[in-house]
């Protein structure tokens, strides 16, 4: 079993929550990728991050919520190198990056107005177009 994922000072996953899987990679790779299994599924039980706020969480389930399993596991998978090992680190460096990530609240839009100058541009390319479509009616055919 692997040691406990450090993602910051006060959060952290610990080892029981991770479960280390390896599979055959896809891809070019000739002979050995027909026998080593090189790439690495790991998988997060989210419930059991420690150090979360609630919201953090909230914004984890979000921010992972297309990676999860039946269970509501976390999935993520690394097959960037021939290596098994930097393959799990690779996958574990991804999985702190997205609880990182929740920590940060996203910053709120300041609402503004569009500025006049987009306004006017915008009725005057209107008249614009009318005068061209007022242009293509033939006498006689007027409403």
């Amino acid at each position: 079993m692997s040691d406990a994922l450090v993602v910051t000072d006060t959060v952290r996953i610990p080892p029981w929550a991770l479960t280390v899987h390896a599979v055959r990679a896809s891809g070019p790779g000739g002979q050995n990728v027909n026998k080593v299994a090189t790439k690495v599924e790991l998988r997060v039980d989210l419930a059991a991050v420690e150090g979360l706020s609630d919201a953090a969480r909230a914004r984890l389930l979000g921010l992972a919520r297309h990676h999860l399993d039946a269970d509501g596991r976390l999935v993520v998978t690394s097959q960037a190198t021939r290596s098994q090992a930097r393959n799990l680190e690779d996958a574990r460096a991804k999985v702190a990056g997205l609880v990182r990530a929740a920590l940060t609240p996203r910053r709120r839009r300041v609402k503004t107005a569009p500025p006049r100058s987009a306004g006017r541009r915008r009725l005057e390319g209107k008249k614009r177009r009318a005068a061209v479509k007022r242009g293509r009616v033939r006498r006689g055919e007027e409403d």
